[in-house]
């Protein structure tokens, strides 16, 4: 609990119901204000809830009482007074007034109950963040976030930070960000997994997390261009071994997001027992068999190429819980996949699926462990052997078989907050057309 500079303990809202009874200080901003002519009602936010404050004018000096008429929406106060219990308030309590001081008041707020349209609400993202939905969905996406590194840890993996400047490409050469690195050119990251190999070679099983970014020119609700990823790396894992941590985590997140966040779950208005479903084992569907099913549901596939939107949606509408598709064709996957040992058109790939058409949140794999066919597989993929050189080092000494994966944040939050765009799952989210704020 913080101090006041006064005697009056200075508290967040959400703490005020451990305190009914006694008097306390709350900082934050008005989201709204009546007056019944004798009463003053006004609404207090500070970031970690809401409560209502209840002021008659004998309560408050006569200033105070003038200076809480003209408060506006989004002027920031401290307010002092008794916490009284109320259950038909949000969070049980409401607090009487002692004592408002006006820090700033705020003139006309852009954003008002009225209807806005979406680009009006990203130009103001700034402002737009203060919305109780809006902060809802930061504290789910700060709840994963904490969640993923905390099962990383348990699991025994130990946290590596991957450059975000780069020389190479990770996921092909056309959606690389160029950029000018003193009088060589470099790259900003696609992902950080070929670093996490090297790392998981000095020490077994190793994770990255950070932006990763991609210059694809894509406007669909599912693509961000600047994203956060986490990408586990496990030395000796095979395909089956990181399906299964896949697993856990997945089962593991939602737990905690359920536990920890159903007052935000409700403020989004998410259907909770969608989420409750989620528990392992998962489906899996080898890519031949995704295929059968796409065409006996009357869609125009062809063997061998990568499932769109369209086609994810079909597949995984199919169940309540995440799925796992696997064994993609090599040639749609990245140069390092390992090739399926049954059929050498495919790899040793998987993604994992979101149900109610979130599509992919997570792509994974086995590694190439062979050196000869990962420079067979470079030329394949027309890049540059010698930017490889260290990489190749990988199977030069001591390779062995390796795999792992790349969860996104957003498209994870999106799909557990049933959010319909990507674009409310960042802060200040990067699009084809949004760069500011």
């Amino acid at each position: 609990m913080a101090e006041s500079t006064s005697a009056t303990p200075w508290v967040r809202i959400r703490e005020a119901v451990d305190h009914v009874g006694a008097t306390v200080e709350i900082r934050g901003w008005v989201t709204h204000r009546r007056s019944s002519g004798k009463v003053q009602f006004v609404m207090v936010r500070d970031g970690s809830g809401q409560i209502q404050c209840v002021a008659g004018k004998k309560d408050l000096s006569e200033a105070q009482w003038e200076a809480s008429e003209s408060l506006t929406q989004e002027s920031a106060v401290i307010v002092r007074g008794t916490v009284k219990a109320d259950t038909r308030q949000v969070g049980g309590v409401e607090l009487g007034l002692s004592s408002l001081e006006v820090v700033s008041l705020a003139p006309d707020y852009p954003i008002t109950p009225k209807e806005h349209g979406v680009d009006f609400l990203m130009d103001h993202r700034h402002l737009w963040l203060r919305s109780p939905r809006q902060q809802a969905i930061l504290r789910m996406r700060a709840e994963i976030i904490a969640t993923f590194r905390d099962f990383m840890h348990a699991e025994g993996f130990t946290l590596v930070d991957a450059p975000i400047f780069t020389p190479n490409a990770c996921e092909g050469t056309t959606n690389l960000f160029e950029t000018q690195y003193f009088e060589d050119k470099a790259y900003l990251s696609q992902s950080g997994q070929l670093y996490m190999e090297a790392a998981a070679m000095a020490l077994g099983r190793v994770y990255c997390f950070g932006p990763a970014f991609r210059a694809e020119k894509s406007k669909t609700r599912r693509h961000l261009i600047e994203f956060w990823m986490m990408e586990p790396e496990w030395a000796w894992a095979t395909l089956e071994d990181i399906i299964r941590l896949e697993e856990r985590l997945l089962v593991a997140t939602v737990g905690r997001v359920l536990d920890r966040c159903r007052e935000d779950l409700k403020i989004v208005e998410r259907d909770t027992t969608k989420l409750e479903r989620v528990k392992g084992p998962f489906p899996r569907i080898h890519y031949n068999d995704a295929v059968r099913m796409l065409k006996e549901a009357g869609r125009e596939f062809e063997w061998g190429g990568d499932f769109g939107a369209p086609d994810e949606t079909e597949l995984s509408n199919r169940y309540d819980t995440p799925i796992f598709v696997t064994h993609y064709p090599a040639a749609v996957k990245a140069f390092y996949m390992e090739p399926d040992p049954v059929d050498p058109r495919l790899s040793l790939s998987c993604d994992c699926l979101a149900p109610e058409g979130y599509g992919e949140i997570i792509g994974s794999g086995q590694r190439m462990s062979s050196l000869s066919m990962l420079e067979q597989r470079i030329d394949e993929h027309g890049l540059p052997q010698s930017a490889f050189e260290w990489y190749k080092d990988l199977r030069r000494y001591g390779s062995v078989p390796h795999s792992g994966f790349g969860i996104g944040v957003e498209r994870t939050l999106c799909w557990i907050a049933g959010l319909d765009h990507v674009r409310e799952s960042a802060a200040f989210a990067r699009m084809l057309y949004r760069l500011a704020p």
